[in-house]
Protein backbone atom coordinates (compact mmCIF):
# COMPACT_ATOMS: atom_id res chain seq x y z
CA UNK A 1 0.00 0.00 0.00
CA UNK A 2 1.42 3.37 -0.98
CA UNK A 3 1.35 6.32 1.41
CA UNK A 4 -1.52 8.77 0.96
CA UNK A 5 -2.33 12.12 2.54
CA UNK A 6 -5.16 14.63 2.84
CA UNK A 7 -4.48 18.25 3.74
CA UNK A 8 -5.83 21.78 3.37
CA UNK A 9 -3.63 24.62 2.11
CA UNK A 10 -3.94 28.00 0.43
CA UNK A 11 -3.51 28.05 -3.34
CA UNK A 12 -0.92 30.65 -4.30
CA UNK A 13 0.46 32.13 -7.50
CA UNK A 14 4.21 32.10 -8.10
CA UNK A 15 5.36 35.62 -8.97
CA UNK A 16 6.33 35.92 -12.61
CA UNK A 17 4.91 35.56 -16.07
CA UNK A 18 4.46 31.77 -16.07
CA UNK A 19 1.39 31.83 -13.84
CA UNK A 20 2.23 28.65 -11.90
CA UNK A 21 -0.09 27.93 -8.99
CA UNK A 22 0.97 25.84 -6.00
CA UNK A 23 -0.14 24.35 -2.71
CA UNK A 24 2.54 24.16 -0.02
CA UNK A 25 2.32 20.92 1.94
CA UNK A 26 1.88 21.33 5.72
CA UNK A 27 5.07 20.51 7.69
CA UNK A 28 3.82 17.17 9.06
CA UNK A 29 2.80 15.96 5.59
CA UNK A 30 6.07 17.19 4.04
CA UNK A 31 8.11 15.44 6.73
CA UNK A 32 6.29 12.16 6.14
CA UNK A 33 6.62 12.45 2.36
CA UNK A 34 10.37 12.98 2.77
CA UNK A 35 10.58 9.96 5.07
CA UNK A 36 8.46 7.71 2.82
CA UNK A 37 9.97 8.77 -0.49
CA UNK A 38 12.76 6.87 -2.20
CA UNK A 39 13.09 9.51 -4.90
CA UNK A 40 16.53 10.23 -6.25
CA UNK A 41 15.17 12.19 -9.20
CA UNK A 42 16.37 15.57 -10.33
CA UNK A 43 15.73 18.36 -7.86
CA UNK A 44 14.41 15.81 -5.30
CA UNK A 45 11.00 15.66 -6.97
CA UNK A 46 8.52 13.01 -5.83
CA UNK A 47 5.94 11.57 -8.24
CA UNK A 48 2.37 11.60 -6.92
CA UNK A 49 -1.23 11.28 -7.96
CA UNK A 50 -3.02 14.40 -6.71
CA UNK A 51 -6.71 15.15 -6.36
CA UNK A 52 -8.56 18.42 -5.80
CA UNK A 53 -12.36 18.65 -5.76
CA UNK A 54 -12.71 15.22 -7.38
CA UNK A 55 -10.27 16.00 -10.21
CA UNK A 56 -7.10 13.91 -10.21
CA UNK A 57 -3.85 14.14 -12.15
CA UNK A 58 -0.31 12.83 -12.02
CA UNK A 59 2.42 15.29 -11.18
CA UNK A 60 5.50 15.71 -9.03
CA UNK A 61 6.06 17.44 -5.71
CA UNK A 62 9.06 19.74 -5.67
CA UNK A 63 11.12 20.50 -2.57
CA UNK A 64 11.11 24.15 -1.56
CA UNK A 65 14.18 25.31 0.33
CA UNK A 66 12.47 28.56 1.36
CA UNK A 67 9.71 26.81 3.34
CA UNK A 68 11.42 23.48 3.99
CA UNK A 69 8.37 21.80 2.51
CA UNK A 70 7.18 20.47 -0.85
CA UNK A 71 5.18 22.34 -3.48
CA UNK A 72 2.28 20.75 -5.34
CA UNK A 73 1.71 22.41 -8.73
CA UNK A 74 -2.00 22.74 -9.57
CA UNK A 75 -2.47 23.00 -13.32
CA UNK A 76 -4.94 25.36 -14.97
CA UNK A 77 -7.29 22.62 -16.19
CA UNK A 78 -7.74 21.38 -12.60
CA UNK A 79 -8.17 24.90 -11.22
CA UNK A 80 -10.81 25.66 -13.85
CA UNK A 81 -12.74 22.40 -13.27
CA UNK A 82 -12.57 22.83 -9.49
CA UNK A 83 -13.48 26.54 -9.65
CA UNK A 84 -10.51 27.56 -7.50
CA UNK A 85 -8.06 30.44 -7.72
CA UNK A 86 -5.15 31.97 -5.83
CA UNK A 87 -6.06 32.72 -2.22
CA UNK A 88 -8.59 29.88 -1.91
CA UNK A 89 -8.13 27.26 0.81
CA UNK A 90 -8.16 23.92 -0.93
CA UNK A 91 -8.41 20.33 0.27
CA UNK A 92 -5.97 18.11 -1.60
CA UNK A 93 -5.33 14.38 -1.60
CA UNK A 94 -1.96 12.88 -2.52
CA UNK A 95 -0.77 9.37 -3.13
CA UNK A 96 2.90 8.65 -3.69
CA UNK A 97 3.58 6.69 -6.86
CA UNK A 98 4.64 3.12 -6.02
CA UNK A 99 8.13 3.60 -7.50
CA UNK A 100 8.69 6.64 -5.27
CA UNK A 101 7.43 5.11 -2.01
CA UNK A 102 9.26 2.89 0.45
CA UNK A 103 7.49 -0.43 0.97
CA UNK A 104 5.29 -0.42 4.06
CA UNK A 105 5.93 -3.15 6.58
CA UNK A 106 3.04 -5.53 7.19
CA UNK A 107 1.55 -5.19 10.65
Amino acid sequence: MTPSYVFVAELWLFPGEAGWHFLTLPPAVADDVAEQSTSSKAFGSVKVTAEVAGHSWQTSLFPDAKTGSYLLPVKKAVRDKAGISAGDRVEAKLELQPNDAKPRKAS
